[in-house]
């Protein structure tokens, strides 16, 4: 008996304790506040650490590697390997599956992310149950909702399956035991938070247990051919929670983004060893669940108020679907020393080059007034094919000057003004034809390539952003020999600043240096602004 409690002692003597970092997998032997690996705040866990027994290097050990290298795996040809691929299997979603690269590979293993009530369980349960009805055949594992929540959900969709089976697991052993026992045709693990290994002391959701987990699945995926998608949570940041292994391990990794509370859901790859990345599905979410939508252009563009100033459509490309949609820009004059600049839908960092372009090359003065960027729909666009139609946006909301309806517009711009050639411009142009667009200003860089779409729409080359604003905003470059609204504008607020109405714009003394200050410039940032006497009506100091 003493013995027996002496080599407890001694065991748990043994078993220490580190803390490792939740982002990135760095370890130390004391908790930080910081990462000093990554950077990140706030990220450390406790995780205990047992001892692991050195393996022996006698009989027994070669006996052991002799028994396991009868299953190893024996090298193949890439011909041999290409002939026995088994096909793709189609899901009956038809934008999951274009998003997946043509349906789902037997054997992959694909993460997808979301915010909370996005409609991660709501697309893998449609998914699953029109699999289950085409190969015969699924599992649906859940470590968040009884089988009971489960059924009421697919119930409320109006999903009923007599081939997929439902299960309420977190153990991993126990998620294993039942995909090897049922062999279905594909498994569904939401989440990949909630597993745990019972031989890991770790709390579920850690770093150990997620890659544990992660590893364990992927294996059991490749070993039986079996497609495993499992569910992964986001942090505040609107990443996927827990470690980037996660990302590294799985095969494919897709993101589910919108407002909750709109009606639109864009489903997008940023990793896929088995497609193309970066392509997007649009869904809507309705009270039958998530519908496909097949033309999200026309979708977005169905509410667009024609001749409403500040509203341009722009064709852009995500993967390899084009796609049309509306942005739309809002100019105010500030009242606060530093102007707001608010986007939706874009790249704050992008729109803002696009802003200091406006001022500086077209000497459009913005640095008093608040802009607003939002591309409408819910859907995110990051491709600089975006710029022309941001700067237009803006320009036609700053003077009021609505952009010809029938017009659409794509293209990059650069820090001197020059609008840059983007990719696939074939197909931006003959999506805009086929949607009923008359006319398409684009680079002229590869126009003469598009001389067959002439006579589907106009396509008009443009070389500058000036280019561009006479082409489709004729008059909003004007020169109205410095007595435009701008100037206008500046003199109210020195007005408004002597009578000390306008609170943090400086005192009494500053306000007519920055009098003199424009007077001394002679219009050169005012010289494009629209006829004199506008800025009486612009503002609450109209009548002062």
């Amino acid at each position: 008996m003493c013995g027996k409690q002496a080599a407890t002692d001694k065991l748990m003597a043994k078993i220490s304790t580190k803390y490792v970092c939740q982002s990135c997998g760095y370890d130390a032997p004391r908790w930080m506040g910081k990462c000093p690996d990554c950077g990140g705040f706030n990220t450390f866990a406790e995780e205990r650490v047992a001892p692991t027994p050195r393996a022996s290097l006698g009989g027994a050990s070669a006996a052991r590697a002799a028994s396991a290298s009868a299953s190893w795996s024996k090298p193949q040809t890439l011909s041999q390997i290409g002939a026995a691929l088994p096909p793709r299997i189609l899901t009956g979603v038809s934008e999951f599956d274009r998003v997946l690269g043509g349906g789902v590979v037997p054997g992959s293993l694909v993460l997808i992310g979301g915010d909370p009530g996005i409609g991660k369980s709501t697309l893998l349960i449609e998914a699953a149950v029109r699999l289950a009805q085409s190969q015969g055949s699924g599992l649906y594992l859940s470590g968040e909702e009884s089988v009971a929540q489960i059924s009421l959900r697919a119930e409320r969709l109006g999903l009923v399956s007599n081939d997929l089976m439902l299960a309420s697991e977190t153990d991993l052993m126990a998620i294993e035991s039942h995909i090897r026992d049922t062999r279905p045709s594909f498994a569904v693990v939401d989440s990949i938070q909630t597993v745990a290994h019972p031989g890991l002391d770790s709390a579920p959701g850690t770093l150990t247990q997620v890659r544990e987990a992660a590893t364990s699945l992927q294996r059991l995926a490749k070993d039986n051919g079996v497609a495993i998608f499992i569910v992964g949570h986001v942090n505040k940041e609107g990443n996927l929670a827990g470690p980037r292994a996660l990302e590294h391990i799985v095969d494919t990794v897709l993101q589910l983004e919108g407002d909750e509370h709109g009606q639109f859901r864009i489903l997008r790859a940023t990793k896929n060893r088995f497609g193309s990345t970066n392509e997007l599905g649009v869904f809507e979410m309705t009270e039958r669940g998530m519908e496909s939508v097949e033309n999200p252009s026309q979708l977005f563009l169905s509410e667009r108020q024609s001749n409403a100033p500040g509203s341009v459509v722009v064709a852009t490309v995500e993967g390899a679907r084009p796609l049309l949609v509306e942005v739309q820009a809002l100019c105010a004059p500030s009242y606060f020393t530093s102007p707001r600049r608010t986007v939706t839908g874009a790249d704050f960092n992008r729109v803002n080059v696009v802003l200091a372009v406006i001022e500086k090359r077209l000497n459009m003065r913005l640095g008093d007034m608040d802009v607003y960027v939002n591309v409408v729909g819910g859907v995110r666009v990051t491709e600089p094919a975006l710029d022309l139609g941001i700067a237009l946006a803006v320009i036609s909301g700053l003077r009021d000057m609505p952009v010809p309806p029938d017009s659409c517009v794509f293209g990059e711009i650069g820090l001197a003004g020059e609008v840059r050639a983007v990719s696939h411009a074939e197909r931006r142009a003959i999506e805009a034809a086929r949607l009923g667009f008359e006319r398409c200003v684009l680079p002229r860089t590869g126009l003469q390539k598009l001389s067959h779409l002439k006579n589907e729409v106009q396509l008009h080359g443009i070389v500058t952003l000036r280019a561009a604003v006479d082409a489709l905003l004729p008059g909003a470059l004007r020169d109205d020999g410095g007595g435009g609204a701008f100037r206008g504008k500046n003199k109210n607020v020195k007005g408004r600043q002597s009578a000390g109405q306008h609170p943090g714009q400086g005192t009494l003394e500053n306000a007519g240096a920055l009098g003199e200050i424009d007077e001394s410039r002679n219009g050169d940032f005012y010289d494009n602004a629209a006829a004199p006497g506008e800025a009486e009506d612009y503002g609450p100091f109209a009548n002062e």
